[in-house]
């Protein structure tokens, strides 16, 4: 396969490698980006990339909590401006409200009826009034004995650039108090699973066979390696539970207090985080982006 200019430019943006390093990884790999990570971070060249540093799009998440029960909705806009637009934020909190009443389902929450017509027709007059392409992308549903929520990054009341759910079980004073701070907690790290648990089996296997590559390679290299069983037994091992407790949220430490963990924390305040949901804005949307040039040469008619 051909390695382009710009696969080596993404790969260098998501990774921070240099290039020549992006371009041997891609080589490598045979311009598979994931499999570029992985080589490069084998090699020491680069930290663990989410494909959510190497997107954007612009819009908002709307946030509603009514007993025990939470709903997070993104509607995407094509600029910050119309994010900013009184009209949009005005459809983004109705249908919020509209999935927190009936919405079990995204495809549910477009045919449910708004002001006299499908949530799915409001966008579509939306477009036309605004004139900017919108598309209702994300809904999540958590539902608990407590639900808190929080908004980072508000444009007004109840939406923002990211939004936070945060179920709780205990005492309901106790569960509101110490969920808000769960979720600036979450919002601040972005956790990729509740527990060691509920995390992806896959992702888990990726990131061994990463640490194990790494591993026996930088013993390889060393002046002085170590026995195989000491980088079995202990290194890698150590590495994976470092991995576990960086991107579990019970295994994190507390950004309120660092010297425990949120699942500590939790403990110490006699409730429990039965569940969570964290969405951003524009998280996993390739945003297009165009020479500078070529786009004043296209407004000249050039």
């Amino acid at each position: 396969m051909a390695i382009t200019a710009q696969m080596v430019k993404e790969l260098r943006e998501s990774t921070g490698a240099g290039m020549m390093d992006a371009k041997k990884a891609l080589t490598e790999t045979d311009g598979d980006m994931e499999a570029a990570v992985d080589w490069l971070r084998t090699k020491g060249l680069a930290k663990a990339a989410k494909k959510a540093d190497r997107v954007a799009a612009e819009g908002l998440v709307g946030i509603a909590v009514r007993d025990g029960r939470g709903v997070a909705v993104e509607i995407n806009s094509e600029t910050d401006f119309v994010a900013k637009n009184a009209d949009f934020q005005q459809m983004v909190r109705e249908v919020t409200e509209v999935a927190l009443q009936t919405g079990e389902t995204l495809e549910v929450l477009k045919a449910t009826h708004l002001n006299g017509k499908p949530v799915e027709d409001v966008l579509t007059d939306a477009i036309a009034r605004i004139g900017e392409n919108m598309t209702l992308r994300r809904m999540h549903v958590l539902e608990g004995e407590t639900v808190v929520s929080y908004v980072h990054s508000a444009a007004t009341e109840g939406m923002g650039k990211i939004g936070v759910l945060v179920a709780v079980k205990g005492p309901a004073d106790k569960a509101q108090e110490i969920g808000k701070q769960f979720a600036m907690h979450i919002a601040a790290t972005s956790p990729l699973s509740l527990s060691e648990a509920t995390l992806d089996p896959a992702l888990v296997e990726r990131e061994l066979q990463v640490q194990t590559a790494k591993a026996l390679e930088e013993n390889a290299a060393s002046a002085k390696p170590k026995p195989d069983a000491v980088i079995h037994n202990n290194i890698i091992p150590g590495r994976m539970k470092k991995f576990l407790s960086e991107n579990t949220l019970l295994g994190q430490q507390f950004v309120i207090n660092p010297d425990i963990t949120v699942e500590q924390a939790a403990k110490e305040a006699g409730v429990e985080i039965t569940g969570y949901a964290r969405v951003a804005v524009g998280e996993g949307i390739e945003k297009k982006e165009e020479d500078f040039a070529a786009e004043v040469a296209k407004t000249r008619g050039a």
